[in-house]
């Protein structure tokens, strides 16, 4: 028999792990609780109505059809892993493996208040933005049909100002001043108040000073309030508390706000305060060298949890394995970039610093570039440019809230 290789998770890691794996002697087993791979730095672009979910989304049949040594791609999720008897439970079966690789990632942190997610959904899922997109075009509606109301429906609140943050709310600016500019008969979407809150004291913390200011100046010239060093100590369903006791009223507040680890991490080793798995150098679990740990799951020292870092160490994992040389893994920053809105980004791309339309060209063509699929590739391309040219966003249906029908749901029409 050949060694059995299982791979639980197929994002940026666990895809190109099984892809790095392609030429060795192994029979690989892909489980995922999802059939598609989810290209997540798009999804925003869903989130904001500019793209629907299967310009974002891949098959994984489809991904490794033509590879031969995977041999089963599992619908499945993981409840229990016996590391001393290499078995993994998979719902109500049993999976054995011989090599495991562990990438199923991060969601969104609410920092102890899980009641604030009720009324301020993050973005991990293709459902989490379906209701994102659907809370933020209902709340024009809204005030459309309530206008004594309309300035409280019309604020938007969007909670971390990392690039999900500052992606969301230049995104809502454009939504409201020309998306929906000239659609409404009562009120006029164009005066939406977009709040971008950040409780250190720049955006984009990670990226160096200068290309935060430009970030700040960049939404700020777009129409987005931004309020650093502004920490949140309450949300409800009509606005948000600051610690410094200042009120906000708003119809939607959406978070950016932080992530937190897998709750599978905590069944195969040592986790530190987020809840990633504490590795040895060559991302394998300590006292298991056949089992890995890729992606946002593991605790690396220096290594963001950024998708070029989650590619590397999944193809790291699966050399690994397939030459036996258990060499540390090593980090290649090949730099960040991060968009505003329209002809708005910045960029550091290996010392050089740019922001402005030079930015964000690099930035769509990195990201149409990583796209899996020539379909993917064409339809969010075309949809990029209809959108820059006319200022127009196709996705513009609401699914999924109260009084809608069950049948528009994600499951029947992925395209809605």
């Amino acid at each position: 028999m050949r060694p059995r290789v299982v791979i639980v998770g197929s994002g940026f890691a666990g895809l190109n792990a099984a892809k790095a794996l392609r030429k060795a002697d192994v029979d690989i087993t892909i489980i995922d609780r999802r059939n598609f791979h989810l290209f997540q730095p798009l999804l925003y672009q869903v989130a904001m109505a500019a793209l629907n979910p299967s310009d974002i989304a891949f098959p994984i049949r489809s991904v490794f059809k033509d590879q031969e040594n995977v041999v089963r791609v599992l619908l499945g999720e993981v409840s229990a892993v016996d590391l001393d008897n290499r078995t993994l439970r998979v719902d109500e079966d049993g999976v054995e493996y011989d090599h495991l690789i562990v990438a199923t990632g991060a969601t969104h942190s609410y920092f102890g208040h899980d009641e604030w997610e009720a009324v301020a959904p993050g973005l991990k899922t293709i459902e989490d933005a379906l209701t994102m997109r659907a809370r933020v075009l209902e709340a024009f509606e809204r005030a459309e049909a309530q206008p004594a109301d309309a300035v409280r429906l019309l604020t938007f609140i969007v909670v971390g100002g990392g690039p999900t943050g500052v992606e969301l709310a230049g995104a809502l600016e454009e939504i409201a001043v020309h998306a929906l500019g000239q659609e409404f008969d009562v009120v006029d979407p164009s005066t939406a108040r977009v709040i971008l809150v950040e409780g250190t004291d720049r955006v984009l913390p990670p990226y160096v000073p200068r290309l935060s200011e430009s970030a700040k100046h960049q939404l700020e010239e777009l129409g987005v309030e931004v309020k650093t060093s502004a920490l949140v100590s309450h949300i409800d369903d009509r606005g948000v508390t600051l610690a410094s006791g200042e009120r906000i009223d708003a119809g939607t507040v959406l978070w950016a706000a932080g992530v937190e680890a897998s709750p599978l991490g905590a069944m195969l080793g040592e986790v530190d305060r987020a809840g990633r798995v504490v590795v040895a150098p060559d991302l394998s679990v300590p006292g298991h060298p056949e089992v890995f740990v890729v992606g946002d799951l593991a605790s690396v020292e220096g290594v963001p949890g950024v998708a070029p870092a989650a590619m590397q160490m999944g193809r790291h994992a699966g050399r690994v394995i397939a030459t036996g040389e258990r060499e540390p893994f090593h980090y290649k920053d090949k730099g960040s970039l991060a968009t505003i809105g329209r002809a708005r980004a910045v960029a550091d791309i290996r010392g050089l610093r740019f922001s402005g339309f030079p930015a964000w060209f690099a930035w769509l063509a990195i990201h149409i570039f990583y796209l899996i699929g020539f379909r993917n590739r064409f339809f969010v391309l075309a949809g990029w440019a209809w959108h820059y040219l006319t200022f127009r966003r196709g996705a513009r249906i609401i699914t999924g809230l109260p009084g809608g029908s069950s049948d528009e749901g994600v499951g029947s029409n992925p395209d809605g």
